[in-house]
């Protein structure tokens, strides 16, 4: 065997915990897949993670967030949800959306608020049903 095939390909991302007034977790589905997952995204050269999840953000959902204004919550690594034998290790952080109002854009098709119990009819990404999906 060689080493890779031991040891999984990794996909780098910072994602986001956006929770509603009843606890209900913000999750997305991008265009041509199925999974449901916290919005966020891969990094563009020179970005910090807080840095890539704020312009993921505006870029995906149209939230506007200081990256200085984000709460890291630390670096979690799950099974990526759509692109089998990969890795995705996210630095994810809780961000504090006040009354803004998430609206797909971009690649995102749908976004859904949701809970473990909303969830059990829905494909959740491994990285949002392991660590951060709400009992409710």
């Amino acid at each position: 065997m060689t080493p890779d095939a031991i040891t999984p390909r990794r996909i780098h991302v910072s994602a986001a915990v956006i929770t509603d007034a009843d606890g209900r977790l913000l999750v997305v589905r991008k265009a041509g897949t199925t999974a449901f997952m916290q919005p966020g995204g891969k990094p563009e050269p020179d970005e910090t993670p807080a840095e890539t999840l704020a312009r993921e953000l505006a870029e995906e959902v149209g939230l506007r967030v200081a990256p200085e204004h984000l709460e890291p919550l630390g670096r979690f690594t799950a099974s990526a949800a759509n692109e089998p034998g990969f890795e995705v290790v996210a630095d994810v952080f809780r961000v504090d959306i006040g009354d803004q109002q998430p609206i797909p854009d971009a690649e995102i098709a749908e976004l859904r608020w949701v809970t473990a119990a909303t969830a059990s009819g829905l494909e959740i990404a491994p990285l949002a049903r392991e660590y951060f999906l709400p009992a409710g």
